[in-house]
């Protein structure tokens, strides 16, 4: 699997080459608890948002390790909340983000996780292909990853019925660049 986090070096840990590559200090980090707080999904976690970077701080590799196996950086949802109450402007969301990112190079996601991975690489795909979401190409790849073929089938009717489920995709103008874009900040395809 390609991916734009190599495999760390020894010595090298999580914390340091988040300083080094997105300019995010951890140590900025002095464990309020503000972000945890205010996180919508943080009492689903197996760790919250300030015990992971708590883990992280004391760059040891095996707490890398616990942290790139966790369950919580696949139910983070991107939402903000920490990182808008963060008092030092510490940028936890952007943190879930490299660590997810870093945990799919290394091939160390949550087993619990394969439905959100399901979903997440569908939804990239489907941008990558049209240049933005195309609902009914989603749902097909998320069912066919997930092999959850027939839950929640009887939805589609309606949506369609809606207008909520176009037949056809919008494919944006310029694709190529989206493309780049993939090829820049993901690498090759999964």
């Amino acid at each position: 699997m390609s991916s734009a986090h190599p495999a760390p070096a020894p010595g090298d840990s999580l914390a340091s080459r988040l300083r080094a590559e997105r300019g995010i200090n951890l140590n900025h980090c002095y464990q309020c608890g503000k972000c945890a707080a205010g996180c919508p999904v943080a009492e689903d976690m197996d760790n919250t948002s300030c015990q992971t970077l708590r883990l992280l701080q004391l760059e040891r590799p095996e707490l890398d390790r616990r942290v790139l196996e966790s369950e919580a950086i696949w139910l983070c949802l991107a939402c903000e909340t920490c990182s808008t109450r963060c008092p030092q402007e510490v940028e936890v969301a952007k943190v879930m983000d490299y660590v997810r990112e870093a945990s799919l190079a290394l091939d160390l996601a949550h087993p619990k996780s394969k439905d959100i991975l399901a979903f997440h690489r569908a939804f990239l795909d489907s941008i990558r292909a049209t240049g933005r979401l195309y609902e009914i190409g989603l749902v097909a790849d998320y069912k066919l990853r997930s092999r959850h073929l027939l839950k929640d089938v009887n939805l589609a009717p309606k949506m369609y019925v809606r207008g909520k489920l176009p037949l056809l995709p919008h494919v944006i103008k310029g694709r190529s660049g989206m493309k780049r874009i993939f090829q820049l900040t993901l690498g090759k395809k999964r």
